[in-house]
């Protein structure tokens, strides 16, 4: 047994459950308009590529799990959240309250069909070092 950490070198990609494939597929193919990369021949999943992370997308079922939304967003990074969060709510996106600003970023909050939080994400200030 090796007592040395392992060494991580990235994020592949995040799962993101579902309950209506179909539905799902369409949502994260047209309306957020990401490019699919991957669909899986013998099991209902995908895979949407965002420019930094891959978005699996699974029917949670097919692999033997219960389907849970996701309560934690994915931040999908945007050069303008207003303009993105405009587009969206003119393909039937709900937001979960208005855009916020912290003062570092611009963050606007919403779901998937199937629950799952998502966040339109944009840093417009230099982050803080840490310690």
């Amino acid at each position: 047994m090796s007592t040395s950490p392992a060494t991580i070198t990235g994020v592949d990609f995040v799962s993101i459950g579902t309950r209506d494939f179909e539905a799902a597929k369409a949502f994260y193919g047209e309306t957020l308009g990401l490019r699919c990369s991957a669909q899986y021949g013998r099991t209902p999943g995908v895979e949407f590529e965002t420019g930094n992370l891959t978005l699996q997308v699974i029917d949670s079922a097919a692999y033997g799990m219960e389907f849970q939304a996701r309560t934690h967003p994915v931040a999908l990074q945007v050069a303008d959240v207003a303009a993105a969060r405009a587009d969206l709510e003119a393909r039937g996106v709900s937001f979960l309250g208005d855009t916020i600003d912290t003062s570092v970023c611009h963050m606007a909050v919403f779901r998937d069909p199937d629950g799952n939080v998502l966040m339109l994400h944009h840093r417009y200030a230099p982050r803080t070092p840490q310690g």
